[in-house]
């Protein structure tokens, strides 16, 4: 289940006047309450990952994500922005042992993988929707990010 049906449910949840949505499938389970003090509270077990995805460690990486500014080229108009489409966790790579998908200078095409973003214990992969050359890393690793939030700068030329 994507991050966009999610907050459908929850929307749905808020319009309809129910106080709880329950759904499962042999994949998932997603529970969705309303309470007095807050609108919704939403949370999504997994009864088994079904697809065998390599997942970061929960613990935050002891590297760090490097803020290269220096290779910014000085007119930003033509760089595209990739961003975040979930609220969660920010990861460069698929575990702490493993490098970073992506790095300043790495060439990357549309569809190959850029990060990680987990989100209620869902790890999932970001991909890129333009293909260029990374400029910038905006986000720290195990860094929160919000929707919509600028995750890398590509040259796309």
């Amino acid at each position: 289940m994507k991050a966009k049906e999610i907050q459908e449910l929850i929307n749905f949840l808020s319009e309809s006047g129910l106080e709880e949505v329950n759904i499962e499938t042999d994949d998932f389970k997603v529970s969705i309450k309303r309470s007095a003090e807050q609108h919704v509270i939403a949370s999504a077990p997994m009864a088994a990952a079904p697809a065998p995805q390599a997942a970061p460690a929960p613990a935050p990486a002891p590297q760090a994500a490097p803020a290269d500014g220096g290779n910014v080229p000085a007119s930003d108009s033509n760089l595209v922005e990739i961003k975040s489409p979930m609220i969660g966790t920010f990861y460069r790579s698929a575990n702490p042992e493993s490098p970073a998908f992506v790095e300043v200078g790495s060439s990357v095409k549309q569809g190959d993988t850029v990060c990680i973003i987990e989100a209620m214990k869902l790890f999932n992969e970001i991909e890129s929707e333009v293909s260029g050359k990374i400029v910038k890393v905006l986000v720290e690793n195990a860094q929160p990010v919000e929707y919509d939030q600028p995750l890398f700068l590509v040259d796309p030329s």
